[in-house]
């Protein structure tokens, strides 16, 4: 292995090591392990050490009850508030930085995943990529007002101030920072957008399948935890000293029980750190100095129907599988049922002789993810015109065709990650592929650098307005469209989300 030179941050001198011209540090810790007195209190910034902190491997993975499809962590811990940098050169050239918060539906989920190793984006575009663990599940964002909120959204903004006073010794320019993520990701970097404490920590954003915000504040969820551990609501001193392993059981019991309920464990709005909802906030013009990149996968929820729901609900009828998603979508807007049948009778019209649960999965999929992107990219370009809206519609090959570009099919393309072991199985190989990742980087990284996404090896990309609703279809052919699928897009129109 050959080392890096020790290079000196604020929080102490480090030392990584170089692969392929690669300068790579891993496991730097950025706050103090949030364990013990810390557990479930905002993150307190790491002090400084002695010595040189050795970054040649990855730090524990956040505690959670699983991990993602095509990583096993060696390691979890509370003690989980770490991130990772690969950088072409820790010199002073000012490049811009690509700051990655990864999805997991906030109870999992790692920064060390091999589909978001950034040596190859890296790269590519002569930029600083960076990884971060967060805190998850009950650890993270459990929700008890005035005691404990959000913590885990607060990791991710003292790791951005870590960024912001260190990335310069990286080769970083801290004037130039752009924060994206998928899933809960896509869903964080909206609600960085948004958050006060967040403000002038980045300049540009790109939301990958960010879904909308939860509603309201939840505390249901929080006393069905205490619950479930036999503890008096609201004692957090007490479930400061109950093992970690007790409460990921209790947290699954929770998350398993309702496969159509929202998460759970997620950001909230808690009037402080979230001081309202994220939609109202952009609304009101929050956000409007930061340019945007957003969208979406073709089909999104087919990994879950197939993967997750399919084998629960294929039995149910007609009726129960409408009254499952009505009342998923009633969560989040002011759907009534009449107007969900209307809406039920459109996409019959639009998908012809499709099976009923073809079109459950159809409007699911837009309720849950086409819907909320579009509703996004509406409200932020009345204060700000650099709005650029994307589907991504590579399909899987995995069961047979059956996913389609469902849910996080996007990810190994963007981080150049395709040649990782059995990633080719669900993701797909070939020239085809290589050459969309190539694109995509350029995408990524022209939209990192000049607030832009446009570069040659793609159409030119208009900005997104309601008039022309210019999106970029991604995948083996790359072209823009003027208003996709709006049939039912317009089907939508008069249902509010907030």
């Amino acid at each position: 292995m050959i080392k890096t030179d020790v290079i000196e941050t604020k929080s102490g001198k480090i030392q990584g090591y170089i692969d392929n011209s690669i300068h790579v540090f891993k496991g730097i810790p950025y706050a103090e392990p949030p364990i013990e007195v810390l557990r479930f209190k905002p993150p307190v910034d790491k002090k400084p050490w002695n010595g040189v902190c050795n970054a040649t491997e990855y730090g524990p993975d956040a505690f959670q009850g699983k991990t993602d499809l095509f990583y096993r962590s060696p390691k979890k811990s509370e003690d989980c508030l770490m991130l990772n940098v690969w950088t072409p050169g820790t010199d002073d050239k000012k490049r811009p930085v690509m700051f990655w918060i990864h999805g997991g539906d906030f109870i999992a989920g790692s920064g060390a995943s091999p589909l978001y190793d950034g040596s190859n984006l890296s790269r590519h575009g002569d930029v600083v990529i960076v990884t971060i663990n967060y805190r998850l599940g009950a650890f993270g964002f459990l929700y008890i007002p005035g005691v404990t909120a959000n913590v885990g959204l607060l990791d991710q903004i003292v790791a951005l101030k870590w960024v912001r006073d260190n990335i310069k010794t990286f080769g970083g320019d801290p004037n130039n920072i752009t924060i994206f993520g998928q899933s809960a990701g896509g869903h964080a970097v909206i609600t960085l957008l948004v958050m006060p404490s967040a403000k002038g920590l980045f300049h540009r954003i790109i939301s990958q399948s960010p879904g909308f915000f939860a509603p309201k504040p939840n505390e249901k969820t929080t006393k069905k935890l205490f619950r479930e551990l036999g503890i008096k609501p609201g004692n957090i001193d007490e479930l400061r000293n109950v093992p970690a392993k007790n409460i990921m059981k209790a947290q699954k019991i929770i998350y398993w029980r309702d496969p159509m309920e929202f998460s759970p464990f997620a950001p909230r709005i808690d009037g402080d750190i979230i001081p309202k909802h994220p939609m109202e906030a952009i609304k009101n013009g929050a956000g409007k100095d930061i340019e945007i990149l957003i969208g979406c996968t073709l089909d999104e929820v087919k990994l879950f129907t197939a993967l997750i729901l399919k084998p629960i609900i294929e039995k149910w009828s007609e009726e129960e599988l409408k009254q499952a998603l009505l009342g998923f979508i009633i969560k989040s807007s002011n759907l009534k049922k009449e107007k969900f049948e209307r809406l039920f009778e459109t996409y019959k019209e639009v998908l012809g002789d499709s099976e009923i649960f073809d079109i459950i999965v159809a409007i699911h999929t837009d309720a849950a993810s086409h819907i909320p992107v579009i509703c996004h990219a509406e409200a932020l370009q009345v204060h700000q015109k650099n709005i650029y809206h994307y589907i991504f519609t590579w399909p899987s090959p995995a069961m047979g065709g059956k996913l389609g570009a469902c849910h996080m099919i996007e990810l190994p393309f963007i981080f150049s990650t395709l040649h990782k072991p059995k990633v080719d199985l669900f993701f797909g190989k070939g020239p085809d592929a290589e050459n969309l990742s190539e694109k995509m980087m350029d995408t990524w990284v022209s939209f990192a650098r000049n607030g832009n996404p446009d570069h040659d090896g793609i159409p030119e990309w208009p900005s997104y307005d309601i008039e022309k609703r210019s999106t970029m279809m991604l995948g083996k052919e790359i072209k823009i469209v003027e208003k996709p699928f709006e049939k039912e897009r317009a089907a939508w129109d008069d249902i509010k989300f907030f």
